[in-house]
């Protein structure tokens, strides 16, 4: 039986694309969800597919000297 993959190599580009497809998807699930009077569950469940996205990301912060945000 195969294994899953559990490595990928993306780059921040390829990361970004897919991060605004994501929310552009969302929208467009929000927006049919509201006319057609349905709960938000594929809504939702994109949202938390951008929270693990955003969560797994490594931000820089200097080593030495203060850091100033913004």
């Amino acid at each position: 039986m195969p294994k899953y993959n559990t490595t990928f190599e993306l780059s921040i580009e390829e990361l970004d694309l897919i991060e605004d497809a994501l929310r552009r998807r969302k929208l467009a699930q929000t927006q049919s969800d509201l006319k057609a009077g349905k709960s938000g569950d594929g809504a939702r469940q994109i949202h938390e597919l951008l929270g693990k996205l955003h969560n797994q990301k490594t931000f820089y912060r200097p080593a030495k000297g203060t850091y100033v945000s913004g």
